[in-house]
C-alpha cells in the first residue's frame, strides 16, 4: 500500500495524524519491518495498531505483555488434557515412540497469539502491547519473531511464517528497551497533541458536539496536561470521555461547575482533584475555533 493509499484508509477511519507518522507507517509496511511507538500512557499508540488493521482489512492480534509473561502464554501450549486423554486410550495399540510423536503435534498445540500470527494463512496486524512491561528475558525471545518472522519449538522445530504479518510493538517507556530490539524496529514517537490536533480529533470521533465546547475542552486539557502538579495526565480517551459527558449532561459552556461535575471523566485519582481547584481552565473567546493547522481528518 502506497502512502497516499494509506492516507486515504486513515482519513476513512477518521483518525488525525501527520505526514512524518503517514511516512513511517508506510514505510515500515512496504519494508515488512516491525515498529516499535513509544509515548506516554494515552497518546494513542495502541490505536494505531486499530487503525492499522482497520486500513489494511486484517485481523488484530494482540499480546497484552505483563511482568512475568512467557512462551505459554504468548507463543504456544500443549492441550495437556487431551494428551493425557490420548495416551489413555491408545497406550495399548501404540508403541511409546509413536505414541509420544503422535502427542506433540497440531492436534495437541494450542496457538497464541505470536504463533497464531505468523501461521495465519492471511496476514494480521500484530500488535505486541506495552512491551515495557515484560521482562528482558522475553523481550529477548522477541528477537528470532522480529527478525526472521520464524519462531522455535522444541518439539517441532522452527516454524516459519505462512504469511508476514505487520508487527506493532508499543513502551510507555516504563524501562529501557534493548537496543538488539530497536534495531529490528522501525521507530515512532507520540507525544500528547496539541490543542489544535486535540480539537481535530474530538470534531472527526464526535462530529454532533458543538464546537464551542469542544475548543473549550480542548484548551482545558492542555492546560491539565501542562500543570506539573497533575500527576496523571488527561489521555486522549478520557478527552472523548469528558466531552461525550458533557454532551450527555446537556451541558454547552465548560463552566467552573460543569468541570466541577465531570472531573472524574478527565481525571483519576484525588490528588489530581485537588490541584483542580486551583486552575483556570477557562477558555478565552480567541480560543472557541483555533485552525486546525497541518492535522488531516476526516
Amino acid at each position: 500500500m502506497d502512502l497516499q493509499t494509506l492516507k486515504r484508509k486513515m482519513d476513512d477511519a477518521h483518525y488525525i495524524y501527520d505526514d512524518t507518522m503517514a511516512t513511517v507507517l508506510a514505510v515500515a509496511l512496504q519494508l515488512g519491518r516491525p515498529l516499535l511507538i513509544e509515548g506516554a500512557a494515552g497518546v494513542g499508540k495502541t490505536e494505531i495498531a486499530k487503525v492499522m488493521a482497520s486500513a489494511l482489512d486484517r485481523d488484530l492480534v494482540r499480546l497484552q505483555c505483563y511482568e512475568g509473561l512467557d512462551e505459554s502464554k504468548a507463543l504456544y501450549e500443549w492441550n495437556y488434557q487431551k494428551q493425557l486423554l490420548s495416551i489413555q486410550v491408545n497406550m495399548g495399540t501404540k508403541d511409546s515412540d509413536e505414541l509420544t510423536k503422535s502427542l506433540f503435534s497440531d492436534e495437541y498445540l494450542l496457538e497464541r497469539p505470536l504463533l497464531r500470527s505468523i501461521r495465519s494463512e492471511n496476514p494480521v496486524v500484530l500488535l505486541i502491547d506495552e512491551i515495557d512491561k515484560a521482562d528482558e528475558e522475553f523481550e529477548a525471545f522477541l528477537l528470532e519473531l522480529l527478525s526472521e518472522m520464524q519462531v522455535s519449538i522444541p518439539e517441532i522445530g522452527t516454524v516459519k511464517a505462512r504469511s508476514i504479518p505487520f508487527v506493532v510493538l508499543t513502551s510507555n517507556r516504563a524501562r529501557p528497551l534493548s537496543e538488539a530490539l530497536r534495531r529490528r524496529c522501525a521507530y515512532l514517537y507520540i507525544q500528547y497533541p496539541d490543542m489544535e490536533k486535540e480539537l481535530a480529533i474530538l470534531r472527526a470521533k464526535l462530529p454532533h458536539i458543538d464546537d464551542r465546547l469542544c475548543a473549550q475542552v480542548a484548551l482545558a486539557v492542555s492546560r491539565l496536561r501542562s500543570n506539573e502538579a497533575i500527576l496523571k495526565k488527561p489521555s486522549i480517551a478520557e478527552t472523548l470521555d469528558w466531552v461525550a459527558a458533557l454532551d450527555a449532561l446537556g451541558i454547552r459552556e465548560l463552566t467552573p461547575d460543569a468541570l466541577r461535575q465531570t472531573a472524574g471523566f478527565v481525571l483519576k485519582n484525588s490528588e489530581d482533584f485537588a490541584v483542580l481547584e486551583g486552575l483556570d481552565v477557562k477558555t478565552p473567546e480567541t480560543a472557541q475555533h483555533p485552525h486546525c493547522g497541518g492535522c488531516h481528518h476526516g
